[in-house]
């Protein structure tokens, strides 16, 4: 064990181009996909679908991804990142192909199916990468990874636009998005994976003990109770090629300790501030063109500017963190304050100048409460259940994703300030909670008043 600790170290230049593979792959992923996210709901109604039943076909991505996201977090955990990732992106690249050959409603819902139940890839990527580095290092590494990602958010949609101008421009960005998929699956299997597995046991050793120790401090007998095991250090993980009953069962082990821990103030912070952005972001194009006649163009720029801004704020999270001395809490605790701020004077903006100053800071706080959330959790968790925990915040997102366009409908219905002015109360909500329920960390993973 301390002979892999040691090798390990004495390549940080590999282990810097494993990490740096890690935001190619996480770049590439966005990408691909936010070629197709702006063309689905044009493309099901050009195969005859009514407003309603396009609008059901829509959640269906939605409600899979409610369900599998704990599970295949979980099933990261038992198998190895490298199995599920290389699965998660080939079984991805399949459904992209299929949508590529979608020529009537069912042949898209098929589709759909795999995409849905599979496309978790930038939650490995996450689980992994918080394998790879120590705790103090994760918010800089996850920032990093989040404005990868961002960037190419940002692109897609732009080279998948002009691909729909040509004949046949949807089934070209699916297969184009499908290939991008095999790439990065190509990628994921040469990287060097022996190295990083030694890298994930070193770690495994000095987070268990610091996840005991905080546990001890807690008044609590160190058990890792978020990973459903033992905590001992360097645990390795399971073999894809065990019985599936056997990953089945410790997949379900791990999702039962999960739901049994005492996180509910994490994931209930997460679903308050996911709903509260959602629903700023939900009609926004309608409510400037009502309160300030601007056209769909000019928001159209607002938003990119926005997005720019907000893959920019990723590389902020790393200083931001250290000036705060790695205290995760109390950074999640102002950006959110922040955030809330920032909707209040959305909804309550008197000028687009307004609109533009809160668009500028809005990204730069949700990035960095993004990246804050997940730390927590991980934190909170222990770093042995990594794919389970970044699968259950990514389920209560989903669940997010369900309740904001149902809320923002019924908001709407009093004011065009009304998605925002409910957002307000949410994200006050989420204030009220980390006030009340989150501890303070010193920088060292002791908790100043457990």
């Amino acid at each position: 064990m301390y002979y892999s600790k040691c090798s390990i170290f004495q390549k940080p230049l590999r282990k810097t181009r494993f990490i740096q593979c890690m935001y190619v792959v996480g770049f590439m992923d966005l990408f691909g996909v936010s070629m197709i996210i702006p063309l689905l709901s044009h493309h099901v109604k050009s195969l005859g679908a009514s407003p309603t039943v396009a609008g059901i076909v829509g959640s269906t991505y939605g409600v899979l991804q409610l369900f599998s996201s704990t599970v295949v977090g979980s099933w990261s955990d038992v198998v190895g990142r490298r199995y599920s990732l290389l699965t998660c992106l080939l079984l991805s690249a399949l459904g992209y192909a299929l949508l590529g050959l979608s020529t009537s409603i069912t042949l898209f819902v098929v589709a759909r199916i795999p995409v849905g139940l599979f496309k978790h890839s930038l939650s490995i990527c996450r689980a992994l990468l918080s394998d790879l580095v120590t705790e103090t290092e994760r918010p800089l590494v996850m920032g990093h990874l989040n404005a990868a990602s961002s960037v190419g958010f940002i692109l897609g949609p732009v080279v998948g636009g002009y691909l729909t101008e040509h004949e046949g421009g949807f089934y070209t960005s699916s297969f184009i998005c499908a290939s991008i998929f095999l790439l990065n699956a190509g990628l994921v299997w040469m990287l060097p994976w022996s190295d990083s597995q030694n890298r994930t046991d070193a770690n495994a050793n000095s987070s268990s003990k610091a996840h005991q120790q905080r546990a001890k401090q807690n008044g609590s007998d160190g058990t890792n109770h978020a990973s459903g095991a033992e905590p001992e250090a360097g645990r390795r993980e399971a073999s894809p090629l065990q019985p599936a009953w056997r990953q089945l069962s410790s997949v379900l082990l791990r999702i039962r300790a999960v739901a049994s821990s005492d996180m509910w103030d994490v994931f209930l912070v997460r679903l308050l501030m996911a709903v509260a952005i959602m629903l700023y972001y939900s009609n926004f194009s309608l409510a400037l063109e009502e309160r300030f006649a601007l056209k769909p163009k000019v928001t159209g720029y607002l938003i990119s500017y926005s997005s720019t801004l907000g893959a920019l704020a990723g590389c902020l999270v790393g200083p931001v963190t250290q000036l705060y001395h790695n205290d995760m809490s109390a950074l999640l605790l102002h950006s959110t304050v922040l955030t809330c701020s920032l909707i209040f004077l959305y909804a309550t903006a008197a000028s687009v100048w307004q609109v533009l100053l809160t668009s500028t800071f809005f990204a730069i706080s949700t990035t960095i409460g993004r990246t804050c959330i997940t730390d927590l959790e991980l934190r909170r968790g222990g770093a042995q259940a990594s794919g389970t925990l970044i699968g259950a915040g990514q389920s209560v997102t989903a669940v997010g994703r369900v309740l904001a366009p149902l809320l923002s409908g019924l908001a709407q219905e009093v004011s065009p300030c009304g998605p925002p002015s409910l957002g307000v109360v949410l994200a006050l909500a989420a204030v009220l909670l980390l006030l009340v329920r989150m501890p303070r960390w010193d920088g060292k993973g002791r908790a100043k008043n457990p």
